[in-house]
C-alpha cells in the first residue's frame, strides 16, 4: 500500500496509472500536478486524483512515489523543480518513451539524489489524450520496462515494479541504451511513418477524394498518427540517433522494394511480403500465448 503518490501529468498515462492503483486498492492519496489547471480540475472531478497540487513542497511532503507522465522534454525541468523538496524515502520514476536522455536529465537535475530516480516506460497507450482518456485497465497484461541505474537500491526498484504490477503490468528490465535501440525500431519509427503518410495524403490537391475512399486498412495503419504531436516530437528528437539508424535501414528496404517493383519482379516482391507475413504471424502467436491465462494448479 502506497500512502501517497504524486503524478506530474494526469492524462492518459498518468491518469490510467492512478486509476489502476486506486482500483487495486494500492494507494491512499493521489496528488496531481501539471501545467493545466483545467486538466487538474477535470482529473479531480473524475476521481483520478484526490488533490490538485499547486505548491511543490506541499505536494512532495511525505510522498512514497512520484511518477513523471509528462512529455520527455519536460523531464529535466520537473526534476529540477522537485529536487529541493525530494525527501529521503521518496522514489521518483517516469513513463517516458526514451531513456538515455531521461537518465542524463535526471543526473543533471538531481545530482547526488539521482539514486532515488528509477527510470521506467509502460508499453501501452491510445491515440487519445487528457484525463478523460484515462482507463483502469490500460496496463493490464502490458509490458513495462524498467531501466534501473547502478545507484538505485533494490528496494527502490522493487517499489516501482510493485506499483506497475498492481496495475496489471508485466515487468521487464533493459539498459537505457538497449531500450532506446529497441523502441526506435518498433515504436518510434512506426509513429514517424504513420505521421508521414497521413501528412503526405493531406497535402495532396485531391486529399478530400483520397480520404473519402480510405478504408479500414488505411485507418489501422495510421491509427497512431492520432497521438499527441507534441509528445512524439519530443520522443523523435530525444531518440534522434537511434531513430535515424532505423529510418535509414527502412529507406534502404523501400529502395530495394522499389527496384523490385520497377523491374516487375513479382517473385522478389512476394518473397518480401511472405517473410513479413510469416514474421507477423509468429509475433501475434507469441503475444496471444503470453496473454492467455495459465490454468491454476489443481492442488491450490
Amino acid at each position: 500500500m502506497l500512502n501517497k503518490i504524486v503524478i506530474f501529468g494526469v492524462g492518459l498515462i498518468g491518469g490510467s496509472f492512478a486509476r489502476a492503483l486506486k482500483h487495486a486498492g494500492a494507494v491512499r492519496t493521489v496528488v496531481g500536478m501539471g501545467r493545466s489547471a483545467a486538466s487538474l480540475a477535470r482529473a479531480r472531478e473524475l476521481g483520478i486524483i484526490d488533490v490538485a497540487g499547486g505548491d511543490m513542497a506541499e505536494a512532495m511532503r511525505g510522498a512514497d512515489l512520484v511518477l513523471l507522465a509528462a512529455p520527455v522534454a519536460q523531464t529535466e525541468a520537473i526534476l529540477a523543480a522537485l529536487a529541493p523538496h525530494l525527501q529521503p524515502g521518496t522514489v521518483v520514476t517516469d513513463a517516458g518513451s526514451t531513456k538515455s536522455d531521461v537518465v542524463a536529465a535526471a543526473r543533471r537535475a538531481l545530482g547526488d539524489k539521482v539514486a532515488q530516480f528509477v527510470p521506467g516506460h509502460p508499453i501501452a497507450g491510445r491515440e487519445t489524450n487528457g484525463p478523460d482518456a484515462a482507463i483502469i485497465d490500460l496496463y493490464l497484461g502490458k509490458n513495462t520496462v524498467l531501466t534501473p541505474l547502478d545507484e538505485n537500491t533494490s528496494g527502490d526498484v522493487e517499489r516501482v515494479a510493485a506499483a506497475w504490477l498492481a496495475c496489471g503490468a508485466i515487468i521487464h528490465r533493459l539498459t537505457p541504451e538497449q531500450h532506446d535501440k529497441v523502441f526506435a525500431a518498433v515504436s518510434h519509427l512506426p509513429h514517424l511513418l504513420a505521421y508521414a503518410l497521413v501528412d503526405d495524403i493531406a497535402n495532396k490537391p485531391h486529399a478530400d477524394l483520397l480520404f473519402q475512399y480510405a478504408a479500414s486498412g488505411f485507418r489501422d495503419f495510421t491509427r497512431i498518427a492520432g497521438s499527441s504531436p507534441e509528445m512524439w516530437r519530443d520522443i523523435s528528437l530525444a531518440n534522434q540517433a537511434a531513430l535515424l539508424v532505423e529510418l535509414d535501414a527502412y529507406m534502404a528496404q523501400l529502395t530495394a522494394l522499389r527496384a523490385h517493383l520497377a523491374a516487375a519482379d513479382g517473385a522478389a516482391i512476394e518473397a518480401v511480403y511472405a517473410n513479413a507475413q510469416r514474421a507477423r504471424r509468429q509475433w501475434i502467436e507469441a503475444i496471444e500465448t503470453a496473454e492467455t491465462p495459465q490454468p491454476k494448479d489443481s492442488a491450490e
